[in-house]
Parts: C-alpha cells; structure tokens; sequence
C-alpha cells in the first residue's frame, strides 16, 4: 500500500505542474493584449481639428487687420464694396467689388454677382461678371466663372469651369513705367524745342551790319560811276 501512495502522490503534482503551467501561459497572453482605438474615433477628431483651425485662422487674421470684410454662408448683400486688404465671401454677394491692392477671396459656398476690379482675385465659388486682376488671378477646382477676364498671371486648376474671353495685360507697375517714361521723353522734347526759339530771339539783338554795308556799297558804286565819266 505504501507504493501505491507514492504513486498517487507521485501523479498529483504532476497534475499540479500541467494546471500551474497552462495557468501562467493564459496570463502571459492576456498581460501582452491591447486594444486598439476604432478608425472612426481618429477620422472624427482629425475633423474637429481641422474645423477649429479654420476658425482661429479667420479670427486671427480679423484680429491682425490682415481681413478687411467678411461676407458669411447665408448673408446676403447687395451694393459696391470697396475695400482695402482682403475681402472674403462665403455667402452671396452683389453689385461692384472694387480695390486698388486688395485680395477677393470668393469661397466654395460664394457667390458673386458683379463686376470686379481688385488687385489678386482668389475664386472657389461662382462669379458672374467681369474680373479685373491687376496682379493675377486663381480659379480654383470648384470655380465657376461666367464673364471675360483680364490679367498678367492666370492660374486654372483642373476642374474649373471658364466661360468668356480672355486677355493677358501687362501689370499695372510696369503700365506705369512705361507712361512715366513717354511722359518724361515728351517734356524733354518740349525744353529742347523751347531752348531754340531762345536762340533764335537772342539773334535779333545784333547790330546792324547789312545796314552799313549796304551803304559802302552805294558809295564805292557812285565812284565807280564818276570814274568811268
């Protein structure tokens, strides 16, 4: 009997062993798992960053006088708008847009009906009318513009949509070098032409000398004429 309880105990801690075992590999594969966060939880926070972005880039360029106007989705306006850094237009805008070195940006939800006259036009939304661009000019993928255009630099992303005619202008720095030199060239002109009109009056102030020759040759003829009698 007593070999018989050596054995029995014999099997019971190698039991013990196999359960202690299969005990620690089930921990070491539970302590090495780790969840994952779902894709869709990342897309919707990398969405809210993005909007709240956008949102402290408006405000800080109204803050910094860097945004002259703001035309928001939803408002309507009707009018001229003249303007003086940079004019935004998410909403609908129409009339005349006007600036001597001012930026048009019309966005994708824009609208503007008018003619526009500004120094660089950035277009996303849609236009109808005639666009000036002294310096250039953008039309976006979702532009959709219906007027002529003119301008020295144009840039048409694939996409946009152009109906009306279109001319290249030379830039208005350079338009008015070249007026300020024809300019300069006519008055130069005008001082030389003046220059000899003066020459010519101080002429009339010489002595009589025809005068006086003409008298000796009368003289020198009567005695010519008496030597010959």
């Amino acid at each position: 009997m007593g070999k018989n309880t050596s054995t029995d105990q014999t099997d019971t801690e190698h039991k013990n062993d196999n359960q202690t075992t299969q005990y620690d590999s089930s921990r070491g594969y539970g302590s090495s798992y780790q969840p994952q966060p779902p894709p869709a939880q990342v897309s919707v926070s990398n969405s809210g960053t993005r909007a709240v972005t956008e949102s402290e880039s408006l405000a800080r360029d109204i803050k910094e006088g860097n945004l002259s106007g703001y035309v928001g989705n939803g408002t309507t306006l009707t009018g001229e708008a003249n303007f003086k850094m940079m004019l935004r237009v998410d909403g609908h805008l129409s009339g005349r847009v006007s600036s001597d070195d001012g930026t048009l940006i019309v966005g994708t939800n824009g609208q503007v009906d008018a003619n526009i006259d500004v120094a660089v036009a950035v277009i996303h939304g849609a236009v109808n009318g005639d666009i000036v661009a002294s310096q250039r000019l953008e039309l976006g993928r979702a532009a959709k513009v219906n007027g002529n255009i003119q301008t020295p630099s144009l840039v048409i992303e694939q996409g946009a949509l152009f109906e009306g005619s279109c001319r290249m202008m030379q830039q208005k720095a350079d338009f008015e070098e070249k007026a300020q030199s024809a300019a300069a060239g006519a008055s130069g002109s005008a001082s030389t032409s003046e220059s000899y009109d003066s020459e010519a009056l101080d002429t009339s102030g010489m002595e009589a000398v025809s005068d006086t020759s003409s008298t000796d040759d009368s003289t020198d003829l009567s005695s010519y004429s008496d030597v010959a009698s």
